[in-house]
C-alpha cells in the first residue's frame, strides 16, 4: 500500500483568523456543494431578527462596520488548509480556498438604523462559498453589536427623551476581551460619553474615548482617606474626581471631599479649573445619598461639584431614582447591565437563504416553511423601503422584490406581516419613501463610505427624537410598528409556502 503523507495540525491558542469563525456545518456544507459541481451558483442569504429585546419597540442595527472590514479582508492561510484537511475537506476544495477572495456583493442598513422585526438587516449575495461559510462571523458580529447598541440607547434615555450621561464601565464584565471591546464601540455610538476600555479608545479612535479616575484600592493604601484625595488631587488637579463610599459616604468621604477642594482653592485662588469636578458614589441607596450630598455641597458653596452614580445600574433604576426620588445624577457609570444586555442578552438575528441565481440571471425564489407559520421566512430577493409622514416620522416598512419600485405620490397595495392585524390589506399613497438597503460591497469592492463613530452617534439620536413614533418608544406594552409586504412578495411567499407545505401564509 503507498504510503500517504499527512502534515497533522499542531494547534496554537494565539491563531487568529477571523474567516475561520465558522460553525463546522457550514464547512460539509460547502465541500460537499463544490465536489458536486454547484461552485459558481450565487446564493442571495437574508440576515433579520424575529422579536425586540425586552420585547419593547424597536432595534439599533449594528455592526455593520467590522462587518464590512472582514469580508474585505478574507482570506484563508495555509495553517486553515491543514486544518481542513484534518477534519475531511477535500484536497479540491482546500486548494479552492488558498486563493479564495471575498467578491460578493453586501447590502446593509446604514450602521445604527432603527429597524423592526422581520425586516432584512444585512443581505448577502455571492457565490456559494462565499455565502456560506460567513454566517457565524455575520450573526456573531451583527447580533451582538445591535444587542449592545439597543440596550445603550436605553440606558442613555434616548428612547425617553430624556438623555444622560452615562459612562460605560463594563469590560471586566464583558463575555471576554472582544466583547469588551466591541461592546464599547457599540455602547457609545448607542449614545454613552466614554468607556474604561483604553483598548477599546486605541481601536476605535478618541471619539470611544477611555475615562475613569480612581478605585477603593487607591484610597485604601494610603493612610488616610484625605491623604489619598490630596495625593490624586497633587497629580491631576485640573481632573479631580473622587470615590466618597471607601469607608462612609457622609462621617469620611464627603467632609474630606469638602477639604480637598478647599485645599486645591487655597493652592489655586485663581484658578477655577484647578478644582474638584465630580464625586462618584458606588453602594447604598444611590438616591438617598445624591440629595444629602448635593444639599450639603449647595449648602458649602460647592454647587459646581457634580455627582456621579455606579454599582449595577441599568435603566429602570436610574428611571425610578430620578422620577420617584428625583434624584437625577449629574452623570452614571453603568458596567454589566449594559455590556450584556443583562435584562436580554441575546438578540436572535438569524440568516436564511432566500434566493438562488441561475445562469440566466433569474433569482428563483427559497424558502424555510416550518412548521410554524411565523417562522415561515419571506423568500425572494427583496429590497426595503421607510415610508415617513409629513412630519418626517417613519409610519411603516415596506419589503418588496428587488426589481419592483416604490414611488412617492403613486398608491401601492400592501400586506401587513401581522396575521393578527384587523385589516391586513391597505392601500397606501407614500408621501415620502426611501430605499433602506443600501450597497457596502459590490464585487467585492468598497463602494460606501464608512461614517464615523460621531456620525452614527448623531444618526441615531436624530431617529430616536424625530423618525420614530413615541408610542414605539414606549417601555411598557410599545406600539407594533408596522411591516408590510408588497403584493408581490406576498403572493411569492403564499405560492412557495403552498406548493412546499401545504395550506397559506395569507
Amino acid at each position: 500500500m503507498e504510503n500517504i503523507d499527512v502534515i497533522p495540525y499542531i494547534p496554537d491558542e494565539d491563531y487568529d483568523n477571523p474567516a475561520m469563525v465558522v460553525d463546522f456545518y457550514e464547512f460539509t456544507m460547502s465541500n460537499c456543494l463544490f465536489l458536486q459541481g454547484y461552485r459558481d451558483v450565487v446564493m442571495v442569504f437574508d440576515m433579520f431578527f424575529r422579536k425586540n429585546p425586552n420585547d419593547l419597540g424597536y432595534s439599533i442595527s449594528a455592526g455593520q462596520h467590522k462587518l464590512t472590514k472582514f469580508l474585505l479582508n478574507y482570506h484563508f492561510t495555509e495553517r486553515d488548509l491543514i486544518y481542513l484537511r484534518t477534519k475531511g475537506m477535500s484536497e479540491e476544495f482546500c486548494e479552492y480556498l488558498r486563493n479564495y477572495r471575498w467578491k460578493g456583493n453586501m447590502y446593509a442598513l446604514p450602521e445604527g438604523t432603527v429597524s423592526y422585526p422581520n425586516v432584512p438587516m444585512v443581505r448577502i449575495e455571492c457565490d456559494m462559498v462565499g455565502a456560506i461559510l460567513i454566517e457565524t462571523y455575520l450573526l456573531q458580529t451583527m447580533n451582538f453589536h445591535s444587542l449592545i447598541t439597543t440596550k445603550a440607547t436605553r440606558i442613555v434615555g434616548l428612547n425617553t427623551k430624556s438623555p444622560r450621561n452615562v459612562m460605560e464601565f463594563g469590560t471586566r464584565r464583558a463575555q471576554g476581551e472582544s466583547a469588551g471591546n466591541d461592546g464599547a464601540y457599540a455602547a457609545v455610538i448607542g449614545g454613552c460619553s466614554g468607556t474604561a476600555n483604553c483598548l477599546a479608545e486605541m481601536k476605535f479612535g478618541s471619539e470611544v474615548k477611555a475615562v475613569g479616575t480612581i478605585a477603593h484600592s487607591f484610597i485604601e493604601f494610603f493612610p488616610t482617606e484625605y491623604d489619598a484625595f490630596k495625593a490624586y488631587a497633587d497629580t491631576y488637579p485640573t481632573n479631580v474626581s473622587l470615590l466618597l463610599d471607601t469607608y462612609n459616604v457622609f462621617t469620611s468621604g464627603l467632609p474630606n471631599l469638602i477639604k480637598i477642594d478647599d485645599y486645591l482653592i487655597e493652592k489655586y485662588p485663581d484658578d477655577p479649573e484647578r478644582r474638584v469636578k465630580s464625586a462618584r458614589i458606588d453602594s447604598g441607596d444611590l438616591a438617598r445619598s445624591y440629595k444629602r450630598l448635593r444639599k450639603a455641597l449647595d449648602a458649602a458653596g460647592k454647587s459646581y461639584i457634580k455627582l456621579v452614580a455606579s454599582n449595577s445600574l441599568d435603566e429602570k433604576k436610574m428611571s425610578n431614582m430620578e422620577l420617584y426620588e428625583q434624584a437625577r445624577f449629574d452623570a452614571y457609570g453603568v458596567g454589566e447591565k449594559l455590556i450584556t444586555s443583562a435584562s436580554d442578552p441575546v438578540f436572535g438575528g438569524v440568516y436564511k437563504l432566500v434566493a438562488v441565481k441561475t445562469d440566466d440571471g433569474e433569482y428563483v425564489p427559497k424558502m424555510k416553511c416550518s412548521d410554524t407559520a411565523s417562522k415561515a421566512i419571506i423568500p425572494g430577493k427583496k429590497m426595503v423601503w421607510r415610508m415617513y409622514d409629513e412630519h418626517g416620522q417613519a409610519q411603516c416598512d415596506i419589503i418588496s422584490m428587488d426589481d419592483e419600485e416604490i414611488v412617492e405620490g403613486e398608491p401601492i397595495t400592501v400586506i401587513n406581516l401581522d396575521r393578527d392585524a384587523f385589516k391586513r390589506e391597505v392601500t397606501l399613497v407614500p408621501l415620502k419613501v426611501k430605499r433602506m438597503l443600501v450597497p457596502f460591497i459590490v464585487n467585492g469592492e468598497l463602494v460606501r463610505a464608512l461614517p464615523t463613530v460621531t456620525e452614527k452617534r448623531e444618526y441615531i439620536a436624530r431617529q430616536l427624537a424625530h423618525e420614530t413614533w413615541e408610542s414605539e418608544l414606549r417601555s411598557e406594552y410599545p406600539h407594533k410598528h408596522y411591516v408590510n409586504m408588497t403584493c408581490k412578495v406576498a403572493q411569492t411567499r403564499d405560492d412557495l409556502y403552498r406548493s412546499l407545505h401545504g395550506g397559506s401564509l395569507n
